[in-house]
């Protein structure tokens, strides 16, 4: 049976202040990192630090609170930026998460470069984050909506991107991590074939981003998403980075302060990326306390946390594979897939074991998770979801296992 890697979740379990309570009584074990992590004690710091010192607006103050909090928002931005391996801060544009990222690309660029006859190519896999922007844009632009099917086990398909990728492609958008299965896609392979044909790529990262050691400009994607709050940032902040030369050629997202240079009665001309697309009044302290949580990852080193997870998910799988009638879904190969395990009990529905298991004080997911399509091509209503991280130990793993055979015996399977 595999073992957990060296990084020690247990000490590091002690930075996380919400991780230090007792649920009906017991331990919290907490497994639904994959909807959202908790904030280390550095990003609860930074957080709270910066509202009681700087607490001011950006770019338009001359006084010294003011200059305070424009250096340690922009300071955040290249944090972040560093944080993705890219050279230029000015490619971050700051934006509430994901989905608004995901959104604003959908709204600028493919709405203004797509039109009928034009396709766009998604995978079974995409969370309605990725996949109901596009449906718009299609309707918007008279583009069509592809799709890259699955194999047996939850894989996209890529001996269909020969078929499916043609000078029509215009737009390839994909999870780099599935959050439903916890596949991990071929970014770069399907990205440099989409490139191949001229097709921009639209990678939804808010899986990995906290998870994969990664360099995003490597990856040959053209866009990436992502999600503060699911790398242990707060909620509410999260970004986008894409080339620059797509930023500077793409309108406006929102009409307001700061993401302009120059206002008249029936004209406007618009300041620079990435403030362009960063109007109004933006989130200050959440790109802080976003910082803070992306230095300390690094300072644990995402490839000690990649190895620590896939060490962790080997265990699992070896340990759920203990449950008499648990359907495990997704690759089965470790390697293959992200700390993401997701499955069924008989016919047991996935609410009632949620439930279950949070009265042994364990946190799973249960429903959908925003993948309906991909679902009901899985033939089932709902199913269960733990997800692991950092600070996930090989004895909570053992807990989910021992409080699933609890539920067989109370349902009598």
């Amino acid at each position: 049976m595999a073992t957990a890697a060296a990084l020690d979740p247990t000490a590091l379990r002690a930075r996380f202040p919400l991780l230090q309570q007792r649920v009906h009584g017991r331990p919290l074990a907490y497994l639904d990192y994959a909807a959202t992590a908790p904030m280390p004690d550095v990003a609860v710091e930074a957080w709270v630090t910066h509202e009681r010192t700087a607490r001011a607006n950006v770019h338009r103050g001359l006084y010294e609170l003011a200059r305070r909090a424009t250096d340690a928002y922009e300071e955040a931005r290249r944090t972040v930026a560093a944080f993705f391996g890219v050279a230029d801060p000015d490619e971050i544009v700051f934006t509430r998460g994901t989905t608004e990222a995901i959104n604003l690309v959908a709204a600028t660029w493919a709405s203004q470069a797509l039109g009928p006859g034009d396709e766009i190519l998604l995978t079974r896999l995409e969370h309605h984050a990725n996949l109901v922007p596009w449906q718009w844009v299609a309707r918007r632009t008279g583009a069509r909506l592809r799709f890259l099917d699955l194999d047996a086990e939850g894989r996209p398909r890529l001996d269909q991107l020969e078929a499916v990728l043609s000078p029509r492609t215009k737009l390839v958008a994909l999870a780099h991590v599935s959050n439903a299965l916890g596949t991990v896609l071929p970014v770069a392979e399907i990205a440099a074939r989409a490139r191949a044909v001229g097709a921009r790529v639209v990678v939804d990262g808010a899986q990995s981003a906290g998870h994969l050691p990664l360099r995003v400009p490597a990856l040959g994607c053209d866009f990436f998403a992502f999600s503060g709050h699911k790398l242990g940032g707060p909620m509410g902040i999260g970004g986008l980075w894409a080339r620059r030369e797509l930023l500077e050629a793409m309108p406006p997202y929102q009409g307001g302060g700061d993401m302009i240079e120059f206002v008249d009665w029936e004209a406007s001309t618009y300041a620079p990326p990435p403030r362009k697309f960063e109007a109004g009044t933006p989130n200050v302290t959440g790109a802080v306390a976003l910082a803070a949580a992306c230095r300390f990852l690094e300072e644990i080193g995402r490839a000690a946390i990649h190895a620590h997870e896939a060490a962790l998910t080997a265990y699992a799988l070896d340990r759920l594979a203990e449950v008499p009638g648990l359907v495990l879904y997704g690759p089965r190969r470790a390697e293959e897939r992200a700390g993401i395990l997701t499955f069924t009990l008989g016919d047991v529905h996935a609410h009632d074991l949620a439930t279950i298991l949070d009265v042994e004080g364990i946190a799973v997911r249960a429903g959908h998770h925003c993948t309906q399509p991909l679902h009901r091509l899985l033939g089932v209503p709902a199913t269960a979801r733990a997800s692991l991280w950092l600070t996930t130990t090989t004895e909570e793993i053992d807990r989910l296992v021992a409080a699933l055979h609890t539920a067989r015996r109370l349902f009598r399977l």
